[in-house]
């Protein structure tokens, strides 16, 4: 049997308060096996750039512990540096300078000269698609040029963990699906280990082996995206009504829903329900039905197979969205039943 590999990256009972008591992290725990790309996905202001910048040495900790490519960040940061490439969410780039002298520095800055610099310059333009680039200033490059760029110039050194922190923030549609492109290649053909931070579900879903679900500085729920979404039973049921419920009329609703077979983990929030159902579209008519003798009008009703966004729902008892628009806890503004045991 062969021995078992210490994780990439650990990181246990991290916490992080900035001034005026914002909690940036509050008991974060990951761990991440080497050789795999690893998501962290999250609202913004979840915590998910804090937890980088620790395990990149840029932060500290208030209390915690982490470990990088074997290397306690803390007692050894100079020894992370040098295992780990790092994608920040602003690029790092001289936007004078052209891209081969960006790479040609972030090279000697890692130790690296002559022919072998010159090469490893040459594979990542070409790798990246940057050549015919190379000899123009960087600030001349349009936004999926300068992602590509950054993204080379964390791997310059070849580092043992790679670090994107939101990638493909601001990308238009083609060129983040090009970089998802690539992100999947890195991963595939150099057995690199990625952290992928990003609060783009499909992101998520489409490159992460393993993905850890943070809300509020903590993480909520793990595991890889199909099993995460393979917990919620069934279908997702999704009803968008005329007029917001008010305390009483949430009331009624959940108990004349909570009746109807096959229905279960129900979430009322103003003008919107959610909520599992065993066969989303044998259950609909009923549930329609249900709401029509409720007194309330419905506008819209789906059903689909369970998403990210259905799991972050269970875990965090808030929609995604809301999360993503900085609104406040959902629990006191919504009646849920727990069908399923969180």
């Amino acid at each position: 049997m062969s021995p078992t590999r210490a994780p990439a990256v650990e990181a246990r009972r991290l916490t992080k308060t900035y001034s005026g008591d914002v909690t940036a992290l509050n008991g974060m725990d990951i761990t991440v096996e080497p050789g795999t790309v690893f998501g962290l996905l999250g609202p913004n202001g979840a915590g998910k750039s804090t937890t980088v910048k620790i395990l990149t040495t840029l932060a500290r900790p208030d209390s915690g512990e982490a470990t990088v490519a074997g290397h306690d960040v803390l007692r050894y940061p100079d020894r992370v540096r040098r295992a780990i490439g790092v994608v920040a969410q602003n690029s790092g780039a001289d936007p004078v300078a052209t891209g081969r002298e960006n790479l040609r520095l972030q090279g000697r800055l890692y130790g690296l000269k002559g022919a072998g610099l010159d090469r490893r310059v040459e594979e990542l333009l070409e790798r990246f698609s940057l050549a015919d680039a190379a000899r123009r200033p960087v600030k001349g490059y349009s936004g999926g040029m300068r992602r590509r760029l950054d993204v080379a110039l964390g791997l310059v050194h070849r580092p043992e963990v790679l670090f994107l922190d939101e990638p493909t923030t601001g990308l238009d549609p083609e060129a983040r699906t090009a970089m998802w492109d690539e992100i999947g290649r890195l991963a595939g053909e150099e057995g690199l280990t990625i952290l992928l931070t990003t609060h783009y579900l499909e992101e998520a879903d489409r490159l992460a082996e393993r993905i850890a679900i943070v809300d509020r500085g903590r993480v909520v729920v793990e595991g890889t995206p199909d099993s995460l979404k393979g917990e919620l039973r069934g279908d997702a049921v999704h009803v968008e009504l005329r007029e917001p419920v008010g305390e009483a009329g949430r009331t009624l609703l959940a108990a004349t829903l909570g009746a109807l077979p096959g229905v279960h983990e129900i979430l009322i929030d103003g003008r919107r329900i959610s909520a599992r159902a065993d066969d989303g579209a044998a259950a609909m008519p009923a549930l329609l039905a249900g709401l029509e003798r409720a007194g309330v009008t419905v506008t819209a009703a789906t059903v689909a197979r369970p998403s990210l966004d259905d799991v972050y729902l269970r875990y965090a008892g808030r929609r995604y969205a809301e999360a993503e628009a900085g609104s406040g806890a959902v629990g006191s503004e919504a009646l849920a039943l727990a069908g399923g045991a969180r």
